[in-house]
C-alpha cells in the first residue's frame, strides 16, 4: 500500500466534490427531473450556428484540438478590444480558477473569499494547500470593502470575488469594483469571476485594462452562450500572467468540437441578444411565481433568481427536497443566512410552468 500513498496535501482532504450533480440525484431518486432549474445552465440552448459548427467538427474529432486555441483566442481578443496575449481559453472557469490558484498561490498562503461564495474555488485552494479566510456577505451581496480589509489584515495572496454573484445573483456597480482595485494591498491579486457578465447592464461592467496587474478576470461560454457541457471559459489579464498558464495548463484541454462551437457562438450576436431577452423575461416569471407563493425574489443580474423563503436553512432544504420529489430540480445556498433562499435557474416556459405547479404543493408539504 505504501506505493499507493497519497501526496501530503490530498492525503489531508476529504473525498468530496463541490456539487452533487443533477444526474447523481436522478440516479439516487430513481427517476429523471421534469424541470432542470438548479444548475444555472442556460435552458434556452446554444446558437444554431454553434450547434452546426460542432456537428461539422464531430467528423474530425479524431484530430486533437489546436493546443494554442489560436482562432478562438484571436476572436475573443477582437471582441474584448485586447491582444490575443491577454486571453487564455481553458476548460471552463472552474478549470481556469484551479490553474490560477496553482500558478499564483504557494502552499500555506492565505486566500480571501466570501463565506457562502462559489465553493469550487474553495475546493481548488484546499487542493493546493492554501489557507482560506472568509468574510460574511453584507445585505445578501459580497462585500468588496470587507474582502479588501481582510486581505490587508492577513497578507492574503489572492482575493476571489464573483460579479455578478453566485449564489445570490447580486452585483456590484462598476465604480465599486474600480475602488476595490485602488485599495488592493500590495502583493494581492484579485481573481474576478465574471461568469454572468453577459447579463449585466453595460453600464455596470467595469472597464478594466487587460494589462492591469492587479486583476485576472474569468468569463465563460456556459451561461449566456448556452454551452455549459462544452466546458469553454477564458481568462483575461496581463500578457505576462496569461503566459504563465502555459507552464501548467492542459494544452489539449479544450476539445476540437468545443473550440468550433465557441468560435461560431461568438459570431452570432443576434442569438446572444435574444437569449438575454429570454432570461430577463424568465427572471420576471420566477419573481411572479415566488410572489404568488409568499416568496420574495432578490434582485438578480444573472440567469437565476434567489427566492427568499423568509424561514431558515432547514426549511429551504426541505423545500428543495419536496420539489425534487415532484420532478423539479432547484438548489439553495449552502451557508447561512443565505440558505434561507432557494435558487431557481431561468429556463423555458414549459419548465417554469412545472415549477409553478409544484411549488405550492411543496410548500404545503414543507
Amino acid at each position: 500500500m505504501d506505493r499507493l500513498r497519497f501526496a501530503p496535501i490530498p492525503a489531508t482532504l476529504p473525498a468530496t466534490v463541490p456539487f452533487t450533480g443533477p444526474e447523481t440525484l436522478e440516479r439516487q431518486q430513481g427517476h429523471p427531473f421534469r424541470a432542470r432549474l438548479g444548475a444555472n445552465e442556460n435552458g434556452f440552448g446554444p446558437s444554431p450556428k454553434a450547434v452546426a459548427a460542432m456537428q461539422a467538427a464531430a467528423g474530425e474529432v479524431w484530430k486533437y484540438g489546436d493546443p494554442d486555441n489560436h482562432d478562438l483566442r484571436e476572436a475573443l481578443a477582437a471582441r474584448l478590444g485586447a491582444a490575443a496575449a491577454n486571453v487564455m481559453p481553458g476548460e471552463g472557469i472552474d478549470g481556469l480558477l484551479g490553474l490560477a490558484v496553482r500558478l499564483f498561490m504557494a502552499p500555506g498562503e492565505t486566500v480571501v473569499t466570501s463565506d457562502g461564495a462559489y465553493p469550487t474555488f474553495n475546493y481548488h485552494v484546499a487542493g493546493f494547500g492554501g489557507a482560506l479566510s472568509k468574510v460574511p456577505y453584507r445585505h445578501d451581496a459580497e462585500d468588496p470593502e470587507a474582502l479588501t480589509a481582510r486581505a490587508a489584515a492577513t497578507g492574503a495572496r489572492l482575493i476571489y470575488l464573483a460579479n455578478p454573484d453566485n449564489p445570490m445573483g447580486s452585483w456590484q456597480p462598476c465604480g465599486r469594483i474600480e475602488a476595490m482595485l485602488e485599495a488592493l494591498p500590495a502583493g494581492t491579486l484579485l481573481l474576478l469571476d465574471e461568469a454572468y457578465a453577459d447579463f449585466l447592464p453595460p453600464e455596470a461592467l467595469p472597464q478594466i485594462d487587460p494589462e492591469d496587474p492587479r486583476v485576472l478576470r474569468f468569463r465563460t461560454f456556459s451561461k449566456a452562450y448556452g454551452m455549459a457541457g462544452a466546458r469553454v471559459g477564458y481568462a483575461i489579464g496581463p500578457a505576462a500572467a496569461i503566459a504563465g498558464f502555459d507552464r501548467i495548463r492542459n494544452h489539449f484541454g479544450i476539445n476540437r468540437i468545443a473550440q468550433a462551437g465557441a468560435l461560431a457562438a461568438l459570431s452570432n450576436a443576434d442569438w446572444l441578444d435574444a437569449t438575454r431577452d429570454k432570461v430577463a423575461a424568465a427572471r420576471e416569471r420566477i419573481t411572479g411565481i415566488g410572489a404568488a407563493n409568499g416568496l420574495t425574489a432578490l434582485p438578480s443580474a444573472t440567469n437565476f433568481v434567489a427566492l427568499d423563503t423568509g424561514r431558515d436553512g432547514g426549511f429551504s432544504r426541505r423545500l428543495v427536497a419536496a420539489l425534487a420529489a415532484r420532478g423539479v430540480f432547484v438548489r439553495m445556498p449552502g451557508t447561512g443566512p443565505l440558505d434561507r433562499c432557494i435558487r431557481v435557474s431561468c429556463g423555458p416556459e414549459a419548465e417554469l410552468a412545472l415549477f409553478e405547479a409544484a411549488l405550492p404543493e411543496a410548500l404545503a408539504e414543507t
